[in-house]
């Protein structure tokens, strides 16, 4: 057989080798690694915020693509391979969106996983009881409701700045929120007054956040521990009627003592305690009084109280009456050899014994009889009375002194012949006479003049010196004697003889030296305070001579001493220091330049400007021997240069000092309003606010409470109190702004009441806007409906004697100054029904009543979003809004534009059933 032709060999091979190559570029694009990626492919965000997704391919031409989520969307940016999605408000404790492309008849897919988390905003400690006993046991427990993901918290309880236990929930699902931790506490004495709190740590560092942390507010726990014990009260078995007697009551291991109660009684009545603390001791001490109508046997009761528990104990107290005895002379100042009778009496039921002899019994009187003499005179009798109280024998005595009349004497040892006092020292002179009545004694010079004063406490000097005669005197006679009065006196020191203020200049040449007088004549030296030389001869005098030197002169009967102080003078000089060259006023400070001067005496000080706008212009000075004339006050100081003289008596000196001025911020009304408004939808901006000061201030302005999020339009959440704080070197000025927000009118409710009346009846259209400012309700009705009323803010519209007429399209309109929103109504009367249709297009619900009296109703329940339900009730009272009823958005939500506010066709449509009687 023949072989083919070489053109048909040549038309084969060129079919193979083009299959050949289609079926390697086909491999080759089989092969191609084509792939979607998603970023961020895990994401943490917290619970309402916002993210960006970046879904993106390598495929060359992709069909088509997308990111599917359930979240929230704000705002998408695309390419050819790629596509960026911004998901807000996020809120799912766990999301996983998906990014796909379709390429080559193949979809690429990427998945993400975006979980959020929830700061610890509330940390709640579950209230700690009143009181807690020392040594039992009592719970704390935290509770962090909301805070996530529960793996990534740690919750403390802590007693003060102690841990007492803590706890992390590693593990936890990563979609469990809040937490809750409690613990058993052993109460102690030290935990009185603590403060315990919880503290809980949300940490996101590992995920790349920060680590959130928030604290309870702190309870304070008090603990107590009361003895088993009663107290211990310490009373006198017996109380007289209105004495004084003191009462203890002691308790021992009280905590806190300081915070422990006492109650002392007697019978009915209340004591007030002093109460005493020493650690966990008590000590309460109250006195006892008791009245004669009190008289017998009581109750004495003492309770403590602590941490709601208390302890008592009790006592019994006898009250008795028992008067002092009555002692009586019968001459109580008798003259020599006189008979006085000495008398003692104590009451009804006492046994009274005098000088130690008893009556013969109980309730008699005891007597004496003296004939008396000058021995007799101040002799004390006394008296002793007993009675027998609740078995205790009770005592009472009382004296008496009588007196004997005779004539005066003196003798050497209570007036001495002769006296020798150094003076200076306070003397008492004695000079008595024995003598009743007690003689009067004087003594004074026999030639007259000085007197001596006896018995009081005075200075001794040498004008008392020389001979007295003393002369004592009573009723029964006199008696005389001379005495002799000797003084010595120490050395003095007057500011004749020794000043106590020197001067010297400096330079000059001085000496120190004090005259003393005294007898013997003294030694006078003067030193210098702080050294041992003594100072002698003349001296240069310098700076370092000036202070206190000592001066002392010495005798034989004594020493005086004194300060005398050394001035040095000298002309005045300036410092650096006390008096800079350069010197910066702030405005508003209130300072004043200090230029300080060296200088005996204190040399005046006056600073005036040399050139410009200071010339001639005083500047005001701290030190106040600054000079008066044109002075300016601190508030409209001139910088500048200025020339500082100080003088004194002894010279004068110049320095020039440069003032340069400055300023604290400051902002107000006209640079930073403290109201303004913003508009909602519109661009967002910063707050309007710029304050004054050099240099020139930085400012901040923040919202307080919550942070403003950022965001490209201004948003209601904006509005609220932001503060504005402006700051440079010399200080801070704030201001409170007030933003508020407007936002254009929307009825967000359309109303009709009641569901059901009779022929003739009465029914309400409600109308609701939200709007700022407040916007203003109009009505529009159906022509020819007569009997309409209006509340007094236009917000419903009612009927009066329902009829067909009233049967039609009523709009409400709600107007600002932003714009204007309206919805419409319909009210359709059928025969002795009415029917509620919403969105004609939907058309209505037969309601068939079976039974005399069955009535049917439907009212509108303001579906704003579009889910509406026919139903079906008797007597039920309940509203109906027919399915479909979903307006436009010209009549549900959105703004209508000028001259378009007919009714749609689809409109909310309602009807109220006119029930025949």
């Amino acid at each position: 057989m023949p072989g083919p032709s070489p053109g048909l060999r040549r038309a084969l091979l060129g079919l193979w080798a083009a299959l050949g190559l289609g079926i390697l570029g086909i491999s080759a694009v089989a092969l191609e690694p084509f792939w979607a990626d998603l970023q961020p492919r895990v994401a943490l965000v917290e619970r309402g915020g916002s993210l960006w997704l970046n879904c993106s391919t390598n495929c060359p031409r992709p069909e088509r693509g997308g990111l599917e989520t359930s979240l929230r969307r704000n705002g998408t940016q695309r390419g050819l391979r790629w596509l960026a999605r911004q998901l807000v408000d996020i809120r799912e404790p766990e999301t996983q969106p998906v990014c796909f492309f379709r390429c080559a008849r193949r979809t690429l897919q990427a998945r993400g996983l975006i979980r959020t988390f929830q700061r610890p905003d509330r940390v709640e400690l579950v209230p700690l009881p009143s009181w807690q006993p020392v040594g039992e046991n009592f719970t704390l427990s935290c509770r962090v409701p909301g805070a996530g993901p529960r793996a990534s918290l740690t919750l403390t309880l802590l007693r003060g700045g102690q841990e007492l236990i803590r706890r992390s929930f590693v593990g936890e699902p990563p979609r469990a929120r809040g937490a809750m931790l409690t613990a058993r506490v052993l109460a102690r004495r030290e935990d009185h007054r603590v403060n315990f709190s919880c503290l809980a740590e949300l940490d996101l560092r590992p995920h790349g956040l920060g680590l959130f942390a928030n604290s309870s507010a702190p309870r304070q726990l008090r603990t107590f521990a009361m003895p088993p014990h009663s107290p211990s009260l310490i009373a006198p078995r017996v109380l007289e009627v209105d004495s004084e007697r003191p009462v203890t009551c002691t308790l021992d291991g009280l905590f806190p003592a300081p915070e422990a109660g006492v109650y002392l009684s007697l019978g009915d009545q209340r004591l007030h305690p002093n109460v005493t603390l020493d650690g966990d001791s008590l000590v309460a001490t109250a006195t006892a009084t008791a009245s004669a109508e009190q008289e017998g046997t009581k109750q004495l009761m003492c309770v403590v109280t602590l941490g709601g528990e208390s302890r008592e104990t009790q006592e019994n107290l006898t009250v008795y009456s028992f008067p002092a005895p009555l002692l009586t002379l019968s001459e109580p100042e008798a003259p020599e050899g006189k008979m006085v009778t000495i008398s003692c009496w104590a009451g009804a039921r006492a046994l009274v014994s005098l000088e130690g002899i008893p009556a013969a019994v109980p309730g008699q009187p005891a007597e004496l009889q003296l004939n008396v003499t000058k021995n007799d005179d101040k002799r004390g009798f006394f008296c002793d009375a007993a009675l027998d109280v609740d078995g205790e024998t009770l005592r009472k005595n009382q004296s008496s002194e009588l007196r004997v009349l005779y004539a005066p004497r003196l003798d050497d040892l209570d007036c001495p012949r002769s006296w020798t006092w150094p003076e200076g020292p306070e003397q008492t002179l004695h000079c008595q006479a024995r003598g009743n009545p007690e003689p009067s004694v004087h003594c004074a010079r026999p030639e007259g003049g000085a007197v001596l004063a006896l018995g009081l406490l005075g200075p001794v000097t040498r004008a008392l010196a020389g001979t007295y005669r003393c002369t004592a005197v009573n009723g029964q006679g006199q008696a005389v004697k001379d005495v002799t009065l000797t003084v010595e006196y120490a050395p003095a020191l007057d500011s004749v003889g020794c000043p106590e203020h020197i001067t010297w200049l400096e330079g000059t040449e001085a000496s120190l030296s004090c005259v003393a007088h005294g007898v013997p004549p003294p030694s006078v030296s003067c030193v210098r305070s702080g050294k041992e030389e003594v100072m002698e001869g003349p001296l240069r005098v310098a700076r370092e001579h000036a202070g206190t030197y000592r001066c002392e002169a010495i005798n034989a009967r004594g020493s005086a001493a004194k300060n005398v102080a050394v001035t040095v003078e000298y002309g005045p000089s300036f410092e650096e220091l006390g008096c800079p060259s350069n010197w910066t006023w702030v405005e508003g400070s209130g300072k004043l330049f200090s230029c300080e001067v060296d200088g005996k005496p204190e040399p005046r000080v006056e600073c005036v400007g040399s050139e410009g706008a200071s010339e001639g212009i005083v500047l005001p000075l701290v030190s106040s021997n600054s000079g008066p004339r044109n002075s300016m006050t601190p508030g409209n100081l001139s910088p500048g240069i200025y020339l500082c003289n100080a003088t004194n008596r002894h010279g004068s000196t110049v320095k020039t000092v440069v003032v340069s001025a400055e300023s604290p911020p400051q902002m107000d009304e006209s640079s930073c309003p403290s109201h303004q408004t913003w508009l909602e939808g519109a661009e967002a901006t910063a707050l309007a606010c710029s304050a004054r000061g050099r240099p020139s201030p930085r400012v901040r302005c923040s919202r307080e409470g919550a942070a403003r999020l950022e965001r490209l339009q201004v948003s209601r959440e904006d509005a609220g109190t932001y503060r504005c704080v402006a700051t440079n070197v010399h200080g801070t000025d704030s201001r409170t702004v007030t933003v508020g927000v407007e936002y254009r009118p929307v009825v967000a409710e359309l109303a009709a009441s009641p569901p059901s009346v009779r022929p003739g009846g009465n029914f309400t259209l409600t109308c609701r806007a939200e709007a700022w400012p407040p916007a203003q309700i109009s009505w529009r009705a159906p022509p020819g409906a007569l009997n309409l009323g209006l509340s007094s803010n236009n917000s419903t519209l009612s009927v009066a004697g329902a009829m067909g007429s009233h049967g039609g399209e009523y709009e409400c309109a709600a107007t600002n100054a932003h714009g204007r929103h309206a919805r419409r109504i319909t009210v359709r009367v059928a025969g002795p029904w009415l029917w509620v249709a919403v969105g004609g297009a939907a058309g209505g619900a037969a309601l068939l009543a079976a039974g005399a009296g069955l009535a049917f109703y439907v009212q509108s329940t303001a579906c704003k979003k579009g889910e509406y339900n026919v139903q079906e009730a008797e007597s039920s009272g309940e509203a109906v809004c027919l399915n479909g009823a979903g307006g436009t958005p010209g009549a549900e939500g959105g703004a209508e534009t000028p001259g378009t506010a007919e009714s749609p066709a689809d409109g909310e449509v309602f009807a109220i059933q006119l029930t025949s009687s």
